[in-house]
């Protein structure tokens, strides 16, 4: 069980009552006022690739809620198979909202009641109405974009609904906005282009994301960019833009242009961290944990716009009774505030900010929400220095770095012949 991956890889009672403080956070919490002695019996079990599949997470919720989590990792596709064909061995699904075409259709979800969600009302429109700000690129963002996903036509229902329900497919807990991550000591100019991946001064030198769905979107933006391609939906493409974009990826890969493809946060944690590339697609974290090793890395907030992508909670159709009151209890929990915190010190944002600010120094929340230079230097949630006092996060604030997501990761119609073409390039 790794502390940082989200994919290693990618949320949603029983109680409100009273307060207590946690030696962790030094901040006043709710604790479940149980209604029960036997919520001690109960285990909830969570498979996922997400960030909340981490030891910490699970002990704070243990002592907090008073009952056992069993946390199962695994990888993207091993999570969404095990969701659509295997409902009884998982109570919570952690997933991303781009999985959910796929998943709901299964009826393995059962319908969240958001009336049972205490702070429904505080999550990121980003995830309700879809509308950030006014004019931001997010509002008309392509591909899976959560907005798409969250809500049911009603209880019973396997169909996504296109307006606001009392009924969700999951519960969010964090996102974020991906980029390019470059080793500044490393490379003799700016990234500010998705462009540059494809630049012949860093042949040999830069890495691709192997995982198909999302691989493909930051090939995409990379055609795009360069002027190469247009396409209707970046995140639904058409065969004929798959071959198009496939064909070009081969080419630069015949050509010498990469290093490696990766597949989970470690590897491209060290990748960059040795120096064989200097140039690649990356998760915010990752950037993260080269710069707690020491080593400069930079997360590019490229003109073109950044990659969205959203996890979240939903419930399996088998659970009922005090079991399901848990799992409704922990999807609170998940909103409360310190599973936000704790994932916004490594680069994560929270469903719920304000809630999570409860639970961050100021000079956290004005670093990693506000934009502002850091006032202190910045520590992550596991003990380790990952930026000084003066330096500013890569892209700004929330404000910049959200409303500038123009495509999420995302299921296609096309999904079968898109791995079919990403397995061409790979082998090629």
């Amino acid at each position: 069980m790794t502390k940082i991956s989200r994919r290693k890889a990618i949320t949603y009672g029983l109680a409100a009552g009273g307060t207590m403080l946690t030696a962790a956070s030094c901040q006043p919490r709710r604790g479940p006022t149980i209604i029960t002695n036997k919520i001690k019996d109960v285990t909830l079990r969570l498979i996922g690739s997400g960030a909340a599949q981490i030891n910490d997470i699970r002990v704070q919720a243990e002592k907090d809620l008073g009952f056992k989590i069993n946390m199962r990792a695994l990888s993207t596709a091993e999570n969404i198979q095990i969701a659509i064909t295997q409902p009884k061995q998982y109570d919570i699904f952690d997933g991303e909202y781009f999985s959910l075409p796929l998943v709901v259709p299964s009826g393995n979800l059962q319908a969240i009641d958001i009336r049972k969600i205490k702070e429904f009302d505080k999550i990121t429109p980003i995830f309700t109405t879809g509308e950030l700000y006014p004019g931001a690129k997010v509002n008309t963002s392509q591909g899976t974009a959560p907005r798409k996903v969250v809500f049911l036509k009603d209880k019973d229902s396997t169909e996504l609904a296109t307006a606001p329900t009392d009924w969700a497919t999951m519960i969010p807990f964090q996102y974020n906005a991906d980029t390019l991550g470059y080793r500044p000591d490393l490379v003799d100019t700016k990234i500010e282009s998705w462009a540059d991946l494809f630049d012949p001064k860093f042949k040999g030198k830069t890495s691709l994301l192997d995982i198909p769905s999302i691989g493909i979107m930051d090939a995409a933006m990379i055609m795009e960019s360069l002027g190469l391609m247009q396409f209707g939906d970046k995140g639904n493409m058409t065969k004929e833009e798959l071959d198009k974009v496939t064909d070009l990826l081969i080419e630069q890969k015949q050509a010498g242009q990469f290093r490696a493809f990766w597949k989970t946060f470690d590897e491209s944690v060290n990748l960059m961290s040795s120096g064989e590339v200097v140039l690649q697609s990356m998760w915010s974290p990752a950037v993260t944990a080269v710069k707690s090793r020491g080593i400069p890395c930079v997360y590019a907030p490229l003109k073109e716009g950044y990659r969205g992508w959203g996890g979240g909670l939903g419930l399996s159709k088998n659970l009922s009774g005090i079991q399901l009151d848990a799992a409704y209890e922990y999807l609170n929990w998940m909103l409360d505030g310190w599973v936000g915190g704790f994932l916004s010190k490594q680069g994560y944002y929270s469903a719920a900010p304000e809630n999570a600010r409860k639970f961050m120094k100021p000079e956290e929340w004005d670093f990693w929400y506000e934009g502002k230079p850091a006032a202190i230097d910045m520590i992550d949630p596991f003990g380790k220095k990952i930026e000084s006092k003066g330096a500013l996060r890569d892209g700004g604030s929330f404000t910049e770095r959200m409303g500038n997501v123009v495509c999420w990761n995302s299921f296609m119609q096309q999904q079968v012949y898109l791995v079919y073409k990403w397995t061409e390039f790979i082998v090629a």
